[in-house]
């Protein structure tokens, strides 16, 4: 028995020394204490931003400082690439359907959603640039509108701006939504509206889904 025994805590020593001698390995003490690689690119880049301005960042860059917001804890340069690669460009990104932008890996619902209302906003300041402005005399701001509002739709759309009689903009609504690469037109309804609203002339404003950001614009006065 007292053999058995003194067999029996010999073990236990052995076991209680090795596992107690066994150093802490170093490569994982020096891991955990090393930050990830991206947060000092994060720096470098918000710092370039604030010397240089949008300016001085290409759009893989510029959309990189937006996902750091959206994606706090990953390296956001190989998403940036891959949306752009998708998508094209950044106005294109922006404008791309949410259920498109989750099959970019890195991009879920949340992510995703924020895009959308960022690309909402730019919409809105694009409106602002135009509306109560006497519009004829900023026609590159209602193409930079336009383009915000409905170049990158899916389906066709059939959109109207109606005007005051200096020009300047009372109204913008879609009319009609169509097909791909089809959307129908209602004379009648264009000319009761501009009454309703009492616009003195009208742009009529379609896009091509089949040719990105290629937008037909037709100004008429209504008589």
């Amino acid at each position: 028995m007292g053999r058995k025994s003194g067999g029996h805590m010999g073990t236990s020593d052995d076991e209680r020394t090795f596992f107690g001698e066994m150093p802490v390995s170093p490569p994982l003490a020096k891991a955990a204490e090393e930050k990830p690689h991206y947060l000092g690119h994060r720096d470098r880049l918000r710092e370039r931003f604030v010397a240089g301005g949008a300016d001085a960042l290409p759009d893989y860059e510029l959309l990189e400082l937006l996902l750091f917001r959206l994606i706090p804890r990953s390296d956001t340069k190989p998403v940036a690439k891959a949306l752009l690669a998708r998508f094209g460009t950044l106005a294109e990104v922006l404008g791309a359907p949410a259920e498109l932008l989750r099959e970019v890996k890195g991009v879920g619902p949340s992510v995703a959603l924020d895009l959308k209302i960022v690309a909402a906003t730019a919409q809105r300041m694009a409106r602002s640039a135009v509306r109560g402005r006497e519009v004829l005399s900023s026609w590159n701001n209602v193409l930079d509108y336009c383009r915000a509002a409905m170049a990158f739709e899916a389906r066709e759309q059939f959109r109207i701006l109606f005007l005051d009689k200096k020009n300047g903009l009372i109204a913008d609504e879609v009319q009609q939504t169509g097909t791909v690469d089809h959307t129908p037109v209602y004379p009648r309804e264009v000319i009761k509206r501009a009454l309703e609203l009492s616009a003195t002339a009208i742009i009529l404003v379609h896009n091509h889904p089949t040719q990105p950001i290629s937008i037909t614009l037709d100004h008429a006065p209504n008589r």
